[in-house]
């Protein structure tokens, strides 16, 4: 008997991977896997849904669950925790709360997460350090109503990013990519030069009904970002 949807995603994979069920053939429905693995059907229903948009299965409405004949490669980005990353470098981790007030949200911040203009979120910026020197610098938008209990944690004491991360568990979300240059404020965040060039990602993720937070990423030349495919 397994656990959780991953158990029955690692398994289906196994299959894959080991040829039990080649390309294009019909896999077993969603009832007939949720007795063999002992778990609910809507468990079996995620795993495959995971699977499926991982471009390794194609599941087509009365046609039942094929797999694909040409699976479809794409990178696996997940939320890093900032702290994690660091000390990975083998260096210190530490982090400042250099703002943190309620403020009604700018326009294309409201765009980003689809919500009203000036509709009040916890506005953060967070500059963090690694072996004492900034790392990256971080501002983020957050609605507080998503957050458990409605009780905003010290973030002085865990950085937003990582509590978020291990708290709030997203259902979708939208990340972009891309090569900017450093404004005065962000170059004297980061210790660099107006006008340097930094990496800057920003991310918007959502609950299935609302949505979580906007963050704007910086980081400084020689940043390098992997992934997995």
């Amino acid at each position: 008997m397994m656990g959780g949807w991953e158990e029955v995603r690692a398994e289906v994979l196994r299959r894959i991977r080991a040829r039990e069920w080649v390309p294009g053939a019909v896999i077993p429905g969603e009832e007939a896997l949720a007795v063999e693995f002992g778990v609910a059907r809507a468990t079996v229903n995620r795993a495959l849904r995971e699977l499926a948009e991982a471009g390794l299965l194609e599941r087509r409405r009365k046609a039942g669950t094929r797999v694909a004949l040409l699976p479809v490669r794409k990178a696996t980005l997940e939320i890093s925790i900032i702290r994690q990353e660091v000390e990975a470098r083998g260096e210190v981790y530490a982090h400042r709360v250099l703002e943190s007030r309620m403020e009604g949200v700018p326009l294309a911040v409201a765009l980003r997460m689809g919500v009203p203009v000036g509709v009040g979120m916890l506005f953060l910026e967070t500059l963090h350090l690694a072996g004492g020197r900034p790392f990256a610098h971080e501002v983020r938008w957050l609605n507080v109503g998503v957050l458990p209990g409605g009780a905003v944690p010290d973030f002085s004491v865990t950085s937003a990013n990582e509590w978020l991360v291990q708290n709030v568990a997203y259902a979708t979300g939208d990340i972009a990519f891309s090569a900017e240059a450093a404004s005065g404020a962000e170059a004297a965040a980061l210790g660099i030069s107006a006008g340097d060039p930094v990496f800057v990602t920003e991310r918007v993720t959502w609950t299935a009904e609302a949505p979580i937070t906007f963050v704007r990423l910086l980081h400084g030349p020689g940043y390098r970002l992997r992934t997995m495919v």
